[in-house]
């Protein structure tokens, strides 16, 4: 599967931002969809996933401001970043995730898209 990931640039604090994904080459509906972010110096971490039946998962530095959104039949992710702070500068990457017959699972990252936001 390959994430293409869009949506990032350089906002000033207490702006909005959002962000897309589309998933390519998987003939299948992405059981899990979401976002992961690096910031400088610290480890990839969480920021939102979400399953085909609407299940979501938020870190809870972004609760409240961020939105996630997904169309699963165009294996399509979006994050609505709202309020934004200069702690969420970072890398943003599209993560996807599905089972595997007969009981693995596999999980993929996308490039990622560079969010700044200044103060």
């Amino acid at each position: 599967v390959q994430l293409q990931a869009s949506g990032g640039g350089s906002v000033k604090s207490g702006e909005s931002l959002s962000l897309s994904c589309a998933a390519s080459g998987y003939g299948y509906t992405l059981e899990k969809m979401g976002w992961y972010r690096k910031a400088p110096g610290k480890q990839r971490v969480l920021v939102a996933t979400m399953t085909t039946t609407g299940n979501t998962n938020y870190a809870d530095s972004v609760k409240g401001r961020f939105t996630i959104s997904r169309d699963n039949a165009q294996n399509t992710v979006y994050l609505q970043m709202t309020n934004l702070k200069p702690e969420d500068s970072a890398v943003y990457s599209c993560y996807a995730g599905d089972r595997t017959w007969p009981e693995g699972y596999f999980e993929s990252w996308g490039q990622g898209t560079l969010v700044t936001v200044s103060s």
